[in-house]
């Protein structure tokens, strides 16, 4: 799965001369977190509504409400935006997206063709992504087990279930409490606990969980 598949977009930008009350005001009415900040056509920036909300005042200020309102529409996007933005490009692995986001701990990226922003991905792209991936939706067994790193485990532990008429709804895989485990988590349906339990103990150093979920 590549960025461009899941990037939202269009996007909505933010020019670098407005006043930040109204990049607050704009981010407020689109339910949006952040923007890039673009002027003539090519990004300059990027600004989150954390920005925004630092850049006000203190609510403890003794300024006058007049006061306050003339200071904040001094007060550009261009004056708090980070500069030096972190960008991908949309044939960027998702998890590539995902890696640099929370090294870097970061809620999103723009996503570029060339100098043009064409979309961003965002930490809540993400979320939904990995509702899909654990398969939060669809009904089914879920089962957590611990299996030996060696090649050929998966394939067994799947084919075993695939045999009885298990169909899987999701599957993903994790680092294991040691270099030669692995943990696996998947959903199953056409199958009952008892069935699946049965099926898998023998392939598996241990079952972590199962359950079913509807």
């Amino acid at each position: 799965m590549l960025v461009g598949e899941r990037m939202s977009h269009p996007v909505i930008s933010i020019s670098p001369e407005m006043p930040i009350v109204d990049a607050l005001n704009l981010m407020k009415r689109e339910h949006i977190r952040r923007a890039p900040v673009v002027k003539d056509g090519k990004m300059v920036g990027i600004v989150s509504d954390k920005d925004l909300l630092n850049a006000s005042p203190s609510p403890a200020t003794s300024l006058s409400v007049w006061e306050l309102n003339y200071l904040l529409s001094k007060i550009t996007v261009k004056e708090i935006m980070t500069k030096n933005v972190l960008t991908v490009d949309e044939k960027t692995p998702i998890e590539e997206a995902a890696r640099i986001m929370a090294d870097n701990k970061i809620g999103g990226l723009p996503v570029c063709r060339g100098d043009e922003v064409v979309g961003i991905i965002t930490e809540t792209d993400l979320f939904k992504i990995f509702l899909e991936l654990m398969g939060a939706r669809e009904p089914g067994v879920r089962v957590t087990v611990l299996i030996p790193e060696q090649r050929g485990q998966l394939a067994k532990l799947t084919e075993a279930i695939a045999a009885r008429g298990g169909n899987f709804v999701a599957f993903g895989q994790f680092t294991g409490d040691s270099p030669a485990s692995r943990l696996v988590t998947f959903k199953v349906d056409g199958l009952d606990e008892a069935q699946i339990k049965e099926i898998i103990e023998p392939l598996v150093l241990r079952v972590v969980d199962i359950q079913t979920r509807r």
